[in-house]
């Protein structure tokens, strides 16, 4: 008896098993059947905003529903993260994030939710160096004019960031800690709206994608004095690495990656590793991508997380070595 009842126990465990196997696979099949809604949490006009758009235009017909932007642009990103977190795990809500959102902030601040075990990731999207820029009337025209100015000028010179954590603000921490000069953090509710004062003359210095700051670095509104990536930048092959420039040990670029809720159905999330990696893929978009300064990345959803890692290990490192606190504006 106790053996038919052991049998009858493992049968049914069974039967639950494949179930629960082929319903999941019946939802991937099924994914999707509305629309969509892609998390930026930035305001409009940065390089969050520029690559959702772009890849919700040709995700769109591959999916064959609509993919909606939603920009929950505050707290360096961290309000929008939270509400992927908390939208339902069914594939129709996904975040484009960046390394401020999902390696930098959990250093800063005390987040409602965990990088790593309350999200899932999708895919790498791209990796984008960033530009060292000035304000034209900013007299320098080269990274060792501008240290020289800024040592003699110790924190009068204004930097601009889309926020404590972000791309900017660890950049020019990072530059400062290397080079040792002094600056002054004018933190933002996003990279748009300190692209713009820089463009005004209100802040003088601004680490920012290279995304966003090419149009006006062709025009000469703002003046680049280098990148920030490991080696050059194809489209701006003349313009030399912060390290090339003298700033030994200097290397930061931003990147960004889509993630859903954690506990997403793995059929969904293979779905959208497939079809996001296609995208990705497409000649247009990698053209557009290097010329706006951008490598496209993809890969799978493993290979991010382990990417993630390191990312974390790294930030966590240069946060305690220059003492960043998340209410310091310095």
């Amino acid at each position: 008896m106790s053996r038919l009842t052991t049998s009858r126990s493992t049968l049914s465990r069974f039967i639950l098993v494949a179930m629960l196997l082929v319903a999941s696979q019946a939802a991937g099949q099924a994914y999707p059947a509305k629309p969509v809604r892609v998390i930026v949490p930035f305001p409009p006009g940065g390089t969050s905003d520029i690559q959702a758009r772009m890849l919700a235009d040709r995700l769109a017909p591959r999916l064959g529903q609509q993919v909606i932007i939603e920009n929950r642009g505050g707290a360096n990103g961290s309000i929008g993260m939270e509400a992927t977190v908390r939208a339902p795990a069914d594939g129709y809500t996904i975040v484009i994030a960046t390394v401020g959102t999902w390696a930098v902030n959990p250093f800063l601040y005390k987040l409602p939710y965990d990088v790593v075990n309350d999200l899932a990731p999708l895919v790498h999207m791209a990796t984008t160096p960033g530009v060292l820029a000035v304000h034209p009337s900013v007299p320098v025209r080269s990274v060792k004019e501008f240290l020289a100015l800024a040592r003699q000028r110790p924190g009068d010179l204004n930097y601009g960031s889309a926020g404590i954590g972000g791309f900017g603000h660890m950049s020019a921490e990072l530059f400062m800690l290397t080079s040792r000069v002094r600056m002054t953090h004018v933190p933002y509710k996003g990279s748009a709206p300190a692209l713009i004062d820089l463009l005004g003359g209100h802040i003088q210095v601004l680490f920012n994608s290279a995304l966003p700051t090419m149009p006006h670095i062709r025009t000469g509104r703002v003046r680049a004095l280098a990148t920030t990536g490991a080696t050059r930048l194809e489209i701006l092959a003349d313009l030399p690495t912060v390290a090339e420039a003298g700033v030994a040990g200097f290397e930061n670029s931003t990147w960004s990656a889509l993630g859903a809720p954690a506990r997403t159905p793995r059929a969904i999330t293979e779905r959208l590793n497939s079809e996001i990696n296609a995208v990705l893929r497409l000649p247009e978009v990698r053209e557009a991508a290097r010329l706006e300064g951008s490598a496209i990345t993809g890969g799978t959803p493993e290979q991010f997380h382990e990417y993630l890692k390191a990312e974390l290990a790294k930030f966590g490192k240069l946060i305690k070595a220059a003492g960043i606190k998340a209410d310091a504006a310095n």
